[in-house]
């Protein structure tokens, strides 16, 4: 062939080329429909594939619901705590007493127990004895308190308490009708400890020391061993009452001692005198050397 015909059947097969690219082929047309005939017709046995690609996986939410549970525990167990300490801390500051919380004046009972330590029994017995000063001419009263205010001593309350329980210098002139003198018992049960004041008049039948004996020994020490108010006061007002009849003053308690039990421990004396630990040096040396000399002479 020439160089001419050779030529024009390159043309015509580039010109076929370019056409098949361009027109759709009917055959594989009709090959890609009769494909997905055949794949719907197909039974699904698991998930249907959308996309070729990997999807990404998704974000696991079980960490953050373990977070959660944590933190609602966490809160369930706190809560109760906190919300009993903040309703404990104003019922606790409440009960603090000072002047200003007790009676502007005297009440019409001789026992003020506002710390609520006295049965009903030991109440009436306290108020039988606290009455049978009347034939002396004196207003005897206790008092028990929960706890002092801050600041506040339980002898600087039972001297404002007279200023407020005492009519003024005057009485004829306040509209207020003369009294006897006081006599108050202090008690709180918080530090179990115990005051005494009186009025003027009474100083010189009862002098400080003897109340401060009083309220120190006779009546601090039942109070210390074990919480016996009722002892405690009935033993006060017995030794104040013997006093205001004239009598001789009982004095403090007798504290028992207790009876030291023969031991055979050494004290630390002792023990620092003795020789002791050079006996437990020279038998660790003796029992590690004995056996080794016993060992090598029957090794030979």
């Amino acid at each position: 062939t020439s160089t001419a015909d050779r030529a024009a059947v390159e043309r015509a097969m580039a010109h076929g080329r370019e056409q098949s690219l361009i027109l759709p082929d009917p055959d594989r047309r009709d090959r890609g429909a009769s494909w997905r005939q055949t794949r719907e017709a197909l039974p699904v046995y698991g998930p249907a594939v959308t996309s070729p690609l990997p999807s990404a996986a998704p974000v696991s939410s079980a960490p953050l619901q373990s977070l959660r549970r944590l933190g609602g525990a966490w809160l369930r167990l706190v809560a109760p705590l906190l919300l009993t300490l903040l309703a404990l801390a104003p019922i606790d500051a409440a009960l603090a007493v000072s002047a200003l919380d007790l009676p502007g004046a005297p009440p019409s009972a001789a026992l003020l127990d506002s710390a609520d330590v006295l049965s009903r029994a030991s109440s009436g017995e306290i108020e039988k004895q606290l009455d049978g000063f009347r034939a002396e001419r004196v207003d005897a009263r206790l008092i028990t308190i929960p706890r002092l205010d801050y600041g506040l001593s339980l002898e600087q309350l039972g001297k404002d308490l007279l200023e407020r329980w005492t009519p003024p210098g005057n009485p004829a002139a306040a509209g207020v009708t003369a009294q006897d003198p006081l006599l108050l018992l202090l008690v709180d049960a918080q530090t179990k400890a115990a005051a005494i004041v009186v009025s003027e008049p009474l100083q010189r039948q009862l002098p400080p020391e003897l109340l401060r004996s009083t309220a120190r020994t006779t009546m601090a020490i039942p109070l210390r061993e074990g919480n016996r108010y009722r002892q405690a006061s009935l033993d006060g007002l017995t030794r104040l009452a013997t006093v205001l009849r004239g009598g001789e003053d009982p004095g403090e308690p007798v504290v028992a001692s207790e009876a030291v039990i023969a031991t055979n421990i050494p004290t630390q004396e002792e023990t620092e005198r003795s020789n002791g630990f050079t006996w437990v040096v020279v038998l660790l040396v003796v029992g590690s050397v004995v056996p080794m000399l016993t060992w090598w002479v029957f090794s030979r």
